[in-house]
């Protein structure tokens, strides 16, 4: 798989074993900087549209716009409903409430029903 992504004519010698599993690394913490940054710009966009559209049509609106591909999309929707849905939980909610440099939480149902509250932090 990885031959694929970085074909020899990049390179004037083929990679080490070694130098291939550090640059596999590499790709990996890049790939998960990507995803980190597409969820906290979709919990923005969802934020920002939530008096127009109800949370799930703005993540949707997010992926479309923003052009990202399968399985990439799949995987930012479910980190963003996880984030969402983390209020909806007592125990997760009382953890965060001891921590005092958590973010507040975006409450589904104030979401859903487009009216106007805090954003979040």
């Amino acid at each position: 798989m990885f031959e694929k992504l970085l074909p020899e004519s990049l390179f004037s010698r083929p990679l080490s074993a070694a130098a291939q599993r550090r640059l596999r690394l590499a790709q990996a913490r890049a790939d998960e900087a990507i995803m980190r940054v597409h969820v906290e710009n979709a919990l923005a966009f969802v934020d920002t549209l939530a008096e127009d559209l109800p949370f799930d049509r703005a993540i949707e609106t997010y992926v479309r716009v923003m052009a990202i591909a399968e399985p990439l999309a799949t995987t930012i929707v479910t980190r963003v409903l996880v984030v969402l849905g983390r209020d909806l939980l007592p125990a997760e909610r009382a953890g965060e409430e001891a921590n005092p440099d958590s973010k507040p939480l975006l409450r589904l149902a104030d979401a859903s029903d487009r009216t106007r509250r805090p954003r979040r932090a």
